[in-house]
């Protein structure tokens, strides 16, 4: 099976894409951070540098379609996104480039720890978005946008997980307008990552654009079944989250040892 993925890798990319595309579309984040492992493991970019530097074009172009989107539906906060992507751009593009210095095991086990965190952090946001949104000020949205770009930067992986709890917590939006608006974020977080990685020829155009395709069908076919799901978002968070933590167990296994 795995060689039939590695000798289709532009099939495979599709797929892959699709899977990111629809977790975007049914529970509003998390489905950037699976975009490197898929590359390395399954698709077979074994050079995570390379992966990170395609990944980001993917995450960023999937994040802008989800933004038109959440854009139509009147839920994007143009301005606050906007001053929170600022405050992040310069931490994505430093971090972004110490993450070209990094070595690429060391980077996947660091990828993996951040995996588990964001894997418990998507279980327990239930909690947080039952909870009253408490206005915390701008200084802390500053802090949290540089601090969410240089993660982005460094690992390129979307960074919803933390953008979105620091929206509420700072802004005291909701929790959908926070998922709306944190796609401003995303996009130019990725946007940053991936051309500090096209600059060092660190990216693979084909694949890209194979995982925005499929991120495209797996966008449109989460936007016409979200809807219907509703109450069960809960659960396909709770089963997307034990998927991200098996393979970043899978990953820190697999660069111990």
């Amino acid at each position: 099976m795995l060689l039939f993925l590695h000798a289709h890798p532009l099939i495979t990319a599709i797929g892959c894409g699709s899977l990111i595309g629809l977790v975007l579309a049914l529970i509003g984040g998390g489905g950037s951070v699976v975009a490197t492992p898929m590359l390395v493991y399954v698709i077979g970019l074994r050079n995570p540098h390379l992966a990170i530097g395609t990944g980001a074009i993917g995450v960023a172009v999937n994040a802008a379609m989800a933004l038109a989107g959440h854009a139509r539906a009147g839920r994007v906060r143009w301005r606050t996104g906007a001053l929170f992507a600022f405050c992040g751009l310069a931490g994505a593009g430093v971090g972004s480039s110490l993450g070209k210095l990094c070595d690429a095991q060391t980077l996947l086990r660091g990828l993996s720890v951040l995996m588990l965190v964001i894997a418990a952090s998507m279980i327990l946001r239930r909690v947080a978005e039952d909870a009253p949104a408490v206005q915390t000020g701008w200084r802390r949205l500053a802090g949290f946008g540089a601090g969410s770009g240089s993660l982005a930067g460094f690992f390129g992986i979307g960074g919803g997980f933390l953008i979105v709890p620091g929206l509420v917590s700072a802004t005291g939006m909701s929790t959908a307008e926070a998922v709306a608006t944190s796609l401003i974020a995303v996009t130019a977080f990725g946007a940053t990552t991936a051309a500090n990685y096209a600059l060092s020829g660190l990216v693979d155009w084909s694949v890209a654009l194979a995982l925005i395709a499929g991120g495209l069908i797996g966008g449109i076919a989460g936007g016409a079944i979200a809807g219907r799901l509703t109450g069960q978002r809960d659960l396909l968070r709770f089963l997307f989250s034990a998927l991200v933590a098996a393979m970043a167990l899978a990953m820190l296994a697999s660069t111990i040892n």
